[in-house]
């Protein structure tokens, strides 16, 4: 079954403890949505909004991981290029849990000084290394200081951006999966991962190639997260075939997956990005799909990411079902 409820923040002083918590309840003028319980009655708490979002920023303050970056000399399609990858551990030696996350794109990729920024995800990294996980972020070719052309389906004059032809676009989500397939043995291969417990995520692009990458190598992981997945935003009249084409791919074969989405995406629409796992599923993916509201004075939905406050639990009930740790050592 999909879970469709719309989580998001609230503070009311009618509660006993005064702290924020997360509240189920329907999205009024949401496409679809199905109504679930409505919030407790209360009296709203004068600064709702700031203290709701300075909460949402402390849920990873206070936690230190030892990081390093390196460049790991990969083989892809012929080339030799060094691929960097950023790596972050929580105290001791490990092996530990780990999570490999793979970056999104670029908005529209019409932007060549974003293509060399790294995609840190702190927020994510805190909350995982926190919990006793190594997370271990590569960058694929020409992105976030890997070697190489960054070409991930663009139109024939590079300054238009991404394409939006079909074809064009599955051949660049092809040509991405093979540096995650390049990148990914030595990451296992490195001394701190327990390659018993491994997991793969993403954000946007990330999220599909990560999906797209465990159903190639089911054995390889005990779950993927998928953190507002698609591939090409809903501006292309390609998206809905590309996204759902590429979801699709061996989607039998991927572990239980996690599908967290946010209301108010610029690039996916919430209908659009639930007609894909409706795709996902019908391919025989099994998955559980869950939306949330991005916290007050936040509207972008598609960086829910950045807020562990919203889908931490959820989080933590997945991992758990998946026999992986929830808490440190």
């Amino acid at each position: 079954m999909v879970d469709y409820t719309v989580y998001h923040v609230r503070m009311d002083c009618a509660d006993e403890d005064k702290r924020p918590r997360l509240t189920d309840a329907p999205q009024p003028g949401n496409e679809g949505s199905n109504a679930g319980p409505r919030h407790r009655q209360g009296r709203p708490c004068a600064g709702l909004k700031s203290l709701a979002f300075a909460f949402s920023l402390l849920v990873s303050v206070g936690f230190a991981s030892a990081q390093e970056r390196t460049m790991v000399p990969v083989t892809v399609d012929g080339e030799e290029v060094r691929l960097a990858v950023t790596s972050h551990k929580p105290p001791g030696d490990g092996p530990f849990p780990t999570l490999i996350f793979h970056h999104g794109s670029t908005g529209g990729g019409t932007d060549p000084s974003l293509f060399a920024q790294l995609d840190a995800r702190k927020p994510l990294v805190d909350w995982f290394t926190s919990r006793g996980w190594a997370v271990v972020l590569p960058a694929r070719r020409g992105r976030g200081g890997s070697e190489g052309l960054y070409d991930e389906g663009f139109s024939d004059d590079r300054a238009q951006g991404y394409s939006c032809n079909a074809s064009r676009l599955l051949w660049g989500a092809e040509r991405a999966l093979r540096d995650v397939n390049a990148i990914t043995p030595p990451i296992l291969a490195l001394p701190f991962v327990d390659k018993a417990r491994v997991a793969v995520g993403g954000h946007s692009r990330g999220g599909i190639l990560a999906l797209m990458w465990a159903g190639q190598h089911p054995d390889q992981s005990r779950g993927g997260v998928n953190f507002g997945g698609g591939w090409r935003a809903t501006v292309c009249a390609s998206a809905e075939v590309v996204n759902q084409e590429l979801f699709r791919r061996n989607a039998a074969r991927v572990p239980p997956s996690l599908w967290l989405y946010g209301t108010h995406d610029p690039y996916y629409s919430m209908a659009h990005s639930r007609a894909n796992f409706a795709a996902f599923e019908a391919a025989g993916g099994v998955g559980a799909f869950h939306e949330f509201q991005p916290p007050p004075g936040r509207s972008h939905g598609h960086f829910i990411i950045d807020f562990p406050l919203l889908w931490g639990g959820t989080m933590e009930r997945y991992l758990a079902g998946r026999g992986l740790p929830t808490k440190g050592p």
